[in-house]
């Protein structure tokens, strides 16, 4: 008959395992809501450019808020003029991470 013996290390990759993969959890989590809010930054960046653009060519504000809402749902537009430039200012939250993202674009005014 075999008994356990001291020092026997039967059980114990089930027992690191257990405590390891909470931490591999958290650690894929992270990974993944770190490329969400960087695809989300990129389609925000890519949406103000769009929005400036079409302020610039003298389309309503309206337009471009709504460009900027199909692109990045959630997403909110401040639009202002320095100079010759139209330059808009589109901000939204990430979707798995407690960030705001924002995104600044600007196109030179008459659509030039």
């Amino acid at each position: 008959m075999t008994g356990l013996r001291l020092g026997d290390d039967r059980g114990s990759v089930v027992a690191e395992f257990a405590v390891a993969l909470p931490a591999i959890a958290l650690v894929l989590l992270l990974g993944g809501g770190a490329l969400a809010a960087g695809a989300r930054q990129v389609r925000l960046q890519d949406a103000a450019a769009d929005a400036a653009r079409l302020i610039a060519r003298d389309e309503p504000a309206s337009a471009a808020q709504d460009a900027v809402t199909r692109a990045v749902a959630g997403a909110s537009v401040v639009v202002d003029e320095q100079g010759g430039l139209i330059c808009v200012t589109a901000t939204a939250p990430a979707a798995v991470v407690a960030l705001t993202l924002s995104a600044r674009s600007c196109a030179l005014a008459g659509g030039l």
